[in-house]
């Protein structure tokens, strides 16, 4: 089999000729951004074919001074009989995003909601019992002491235990003379002992939420006897090198072998988190006993190894909406393994759990005959428009523009993007800022949205995205009927390129915000309402957590 050599890292893998560039690389461990999912049509998979010869497809994808060059797609090449060493151009919008840290002693739910308005009642409690010591005359196990234990303080339903709380009862009850903790799930009809511990270790108990988007991950540790958020990690869900949207994730996931990758990627970042907030706090993952997890349709499949298929596919149905309690241990969640795993229900095809919890975390749950929007601006956009009386739902396809796809010199926000700008009325050159203060590598989302903000202001671009013609700018040059704008110089970028945007990716970012907008203004027209009929606007998701 032919040799694959991929360089600056000096991996090396051999694969039978045939094989995609792609594939080689993820056997070699080496990372290449497929923002399109591995369709040939983002031009993002770049790399250079240094010596050996490769079949590749790449011509009309890449202008023809690149293919000159000796660059050619990855997703787009296959390796023939000989070997071969690529050059993998280093990945801008990785390291550093902006990601929030951890965030101390922040109250789970507003307290003027407690205790009448707002029932705290975690899934999993811990209780505190004094089982009985075992006598001979009795004729009773271990177990149906600790079951009597349990059911004089909860009353004569059924108590049911897993193999392996089983295995540890008669050590644990043991170790302090019969005083334990036992971790309960109460459901209608039998209560279920995930967990036991010997002593009193009520105090220890803790929750995590886990929030999967298709570009961030977030995860926060809950002290639940107090109802604190105590940590808060988030950074880049790794599946984005798989395809940057849902539907790009989706054509990735056609075979049984990128399915189990995605499902292995965002597994991977979630676990990574948790032992990130564990740490932090000094928390044993096995007092970790609870966990919710939102996310769209789309990920909650993918995180499940479930088919996402027939989500893109008319009439876009879902394997399922509303996920069953599943433990830790099947999902492969790395917490107590017993745990139950709360899932936030999904409402439609493109309509997820993460939707349903921002409905609770904000006033359109609430009480109240005020009108609020809340968006999730994403690759994905999600609406629900309501108040006490109804409540009604859309999503729309912004694509990939906010979060840097389809942008020239578009990224992430990670270290060295550009995240806001002023432009100068008169001459029309920018000042700008980046993340971490570095030099910049391109422009983040909320930079596009400061930069065509400032622009406007400033009559240098018109409300059709045409930059203006009248006056004469440094900043502004002209290539056919095309026209660019130049935020950093080559001597002041850290890649020694001219870091510009054109008016084809102003119109990408005005075409993603428009189907914002017309998503909005659809769901209004349909209930009768325009925007002056709002009470309040709600934006989450990574990219509305840090818009201006």
């Amino acid at each position: 089999m032919p040799l694959v050599m991929f360089q600056p890292s000096n991996k090396n893998v051999n694969v039978p000729a045939g094989t995609e560039l792609l594939a080689a690389a993820r056997r070699a461990g080496v990372e290449i951004d497929i923002p399109c999912g591995g369709k040939g049509t983002c031009g993002k998979c770049m790399v250079r074919i240094l010596s050996g010869d490769v079949d590749s497809d790449s011509l009309g994808s890449l202008p023809s001074s690149a293919i000159i060059d000796g660059f050619v797609l990855a997703c787009k090449t296959k390796v023939l009989e000989t070997s071969v060493v690529v050059e993998v151009p280093e990945m801008g919008g990785r390291k550093d995003g902006k990601f929030t840290d951890a965030v101390e002693d922040t109250t789970l739910v507003r307290r003027e909601l407690m205790p009448k308005q707002w029932h705290y009642d975690p899934l999993v409690i811990k209780w505190y019992i004094d089982v009985e010591p075992a006598r001979l005359d009795d004729g009773l196990s271990d177990l149906d002491r600790l079951t009597r234990g349990i059911q004089k303080d909860w009353g004569k339903k059924e108590v049911v235990y897993p193999l392996p709380v089983i295995r540890q009862v008669a050590d644990v009850l043991r170790t302090e003379n019969g005083k334990v903790t036992v971790m309960l799930v109460r459901d209608p009809d039998r209560y279920h002992v995930i967990g036991i511990e010997p002593g009193n270790s009520t105090v220890k108990n803790y929750g995590i939420a886990i929030d999967i988007g298709t570009t961030t991950i977030a995860v926060q540790l809950v002290f639940l006897p107090q109802a604190e958020i105590i940590a808060t990690r988030s950074d880049y869900n790794d599946q984005i090198t798989c395809g940057l949207d849902v539907i790009s994730r989706i054509n990735y996931a056609r075979s049984k072998e990128h399915l189990d990758e995605l499902q292995s990627r965002v597994l991977g970042t979630i676990n990574r988190l948790i032992t990130q907030v564990a740490e932090s706090h000094k928390v044993r993952p096995e007092e970790i006993c609870n966990a919710v997890i939102s996310g769209n349709t789309t990920m909650v499949h993918l995180l499940l190894g479930l088919n996402p298929e027939y989500i893109r596919l008319e009439p876009y149905t879902p394997t399922l909406l509303e996920a069953p309690y599943l433990t830790a241990d099947e999902i492969d969640i790395h917490i107590n393994p017993q745990s139950w795993v709360y899932i936030s229900p999904s409402v439609g095809s493109y309509v997820g759990g993460d939707i349903t919890a921002g409905i609770l975390c904000t006033d359109l749950a609430a009480d109240t005959e005020d009108v609020c929007l809340f968006i999730d601006i994403g690759t994905n956009g999600e609406i629900v428009v309501g108040n006490r009386e109804f409540l009604m739902t859309c999503a729309c396809s912004a694509g990939p523009a906010f979060e840097g796809g389809g942008i020239e010199f578009g990224m992430r926000a990670a270290h060295g993007a550009i995240e806001k700008v002023e432009v100068d009325l008169e001459t029309g050159i920018c000042k700008y800022w980046t993340i971490s203060s570095a030099k910049p590598e391109g422009i983040c989302g909320s930079g596009m949205i400061s930069l065509l903000a400032e622009l406007l202001l400033t009559g240098w671009i018109d409300a059709a995205g045409k930059l203006n013609r009248e006056k004469k700018s440094p900043a502004i040059s002209f290539e056919g009927r095309g026209a660019y704008y130049t935020i950093a110089s080559a001597e002041e970028s850290a890649q020694s390129k001219v870091i510009k945007i054109s008016e084809r990716d102003i119109e990408n970012i005005v075409r993603a915000k428009a189907a914002i907008y017309s998503a909005c203004a659809l769901m209004l027209n349909h209930v009768g309402m325009t925007f002056d009929d709002l009470k309040t606007v709600y934006i989450g998701g990574g990219f509305g957590r840090f818009l201006d």
